[in-house]
């Protein structure tokens, strides 16, 4: 099973989401802790994969060597590819 870590920019992103976003948010990257690869898409031109959480997308890196989903972003989907 995959550990989650947060950066400090995705830390920040999600605290500063409405209360039922942030338990929505949490709970999808708690579900893709058994198998991240069947829920995240891989992201053109970059290394980085994404999950769809709504409206909400979270940018992340899979890190196999180690078990971890490392969350980069978390953010409204129009403001996150940016």
């Amino acid at each position: 099973m995959y550990d989650i870590e947060f950066s400090t920019t995705a830390e920040k992103q999600l605290y500063k989401l409405e209360r039922g976003v942030q338990i929505r948010v949490i709970s999808t990257l708690e579900r893709i802790r058994i198998k991240p690869y069947s829920f995240v898409k891989k992201l053109v031109g970059s290394p980085y994969f994404r999950l769809r959480i709504g409206d909400y997308r979270a940018i992340l890196d899979i890190q196999d060597g180690r078990l971890i989903v490392f969350v980069i972003e978390v953010a409204n989907r129009r403001d996150v590819y940016k």
